[in-house]
């Protein structure tokens, strides 16, 4: 990976941290004029990326499902169904925390402004071509029929509409991220909240790394289960991968170096390294899952007072998973395609999305790491079933 590419995917994570402190800085200095412009921003910025959600959930999971219907056989549907199975155990323990973690983490549900929000100065409504669950319906409709009628002239037209759909979030809501987080930051800032709940931030990322390694372990033992092998033997030739992801923020970045050490591995024969690395750096992303359910569960209680309910959660990550085997290969990838979900089943507003966006950003090399790691366990899981005999 030229050093170019790393510095623009290190990049991305810089400028959000400038928004931040920006929108901080404004926030706790800026009069109510200023505001009132910030706010306007926030506005107008908020309407454009709710705009291109139901565009993005169209253009990523309908081509996943194309995809994959074109490419049927057993060593893949296994492949992609531990991915998927991972995503949603990953997000299910994160629940499961959650429940039993925030509400002992001294969220302040009820926070005295220091000042009260001006009125946007003007408001431009840019409304969705579509709602969010019209858009999931639509995806895994067509998806699923374009495969069943074999309907090439589809196959193209959503390969197509992938292609336009990657640049339009690489090229153009990518780069508006930072200053819509910089807006809500300096809202936040100017009421006062965030003085209050920035202890509560660091705590959570502490809590989900050590989240991601619990899952890890718990990957492996269950791969280690199925394949009757030593997991161990596999994990341990990690570390270089673990770390490069940790530096990269990208799985597919990250390939080399995975496929490198996974082929050291004494267990795991060639044929499901070279089959199941890449394929996971695509469609497996257990660290990141796990890391935006707490997140989000946290910044509900954070801005709306209460956890999810338990229904409401179970949807969500029973939709995450899909959301997440389609998710695009940019940094962020995974929470800018579940932004549908978040809006549509959790009902985030602007204000919650942004921080979602914002704390998710900030611990994104480690969520990556645990995906990559991740995927030598479902390699060991693959190699258990279809080289059963292979001592």
């Amino acid at each position: 990976m030229s050093f170019f590419k790393r510095f623009g995917e290190f990049g991305l994570i810089l400028q959000l941290l400038i928004g931040i402190a920006v929108g901080v800085v404004v926030g706790l200095t800026a009069g109510n004029g200023v505001m009132q412009v910030v706010v306007s921003a926030k506005y107008v910025l908020g309407q454009f990326i709710f705009y291109t959600v139901p565009l993005v959930i169209i253009a990523f999971i309908a081509p996943a499902i194309v995809r994959l219907g074109q490419n049927a056989s057993s060593m893949l549907f296994a492949g992609v169904s531990f991915a998927y199975l991972s995503a949603a155990g990953a997000a299910t323990m994160a629940a499961v925390a959650g429940y039993l973690i925030i509400p002992h983490l001294s969220i302040a549900t009820e926070i005295h402004a220091l000042h009260e929000l001006p009125e946007a100065l003007f408001q431009l409504n840019i409304p969705p071509v579509m709602s969010v669950m019209t858009a999931l319906i639509t995806a895994l409709l067509f998806g699923l029929a374009t495969v069943w009628s074999k309907a090439e002239t589809f196959e193209r037209i959503f390969s197509d509409f992938e292609k336009i759909m990657m640049f339009v979030v690489t090229r153009v809501v990518i780069p508006v991220l930072p200053f819509f987080i910089a807006t809500t930051f300096a809202g936040l800032a100017y009421e006062g909240t965030l003085t209050e709940q920035l202890p509560v931030f660091l705590k959570v990322v502490l809590i989900v790394i050590l989240g991601q390694l619990i899952w890890l372990t718990v990957l492996y033992t269950i791969a280690g289960i199925i394949s009757k092998r030593n997991p161990l033997e596999v994990l341990r030739h990690y570390s270089p991968a673990y770390l490069t992801a940790v530096g990269t923020m990208s799985s597919a970045a990250t390939l080399p170096v995975s496929l490198k050490c996974a082929s050291k591995s004494k267990v795991l024969s060639e044929n499901v390294v070279e089959f199941m690395i890449p394929l996971g750096a695509t469609v497996h992303l257990c660290g990141s899952v796990l890391t935006e359910t707490f997140f989000a569960m946290t910044i509900s209680m954070m801005l709306y007072g209460a956890l999810p309910p338990v229904g409401t959660m179970a949807l969500f990550i029973l939709l995450f998973g899909i959301f997440a085997v389609g998710a695009p290969g940019v940094p962020g990838g995974t929470v800018m395609a579940s932004l549908g979900i978040v809006v549509g089943v959790l009902h985030f507003d602007p204000a919650g999305v942004a921080l979602l966006l914002a704390i998710f950003a900030l611990q994104d090399s480690f969520g990556t790491a645990c995906n990559v790691t991740g995927d030598g366990a479902l390699a060991l899981m693959l190699e258990g079933i279809f080289n059963n005999n292979k001592k």
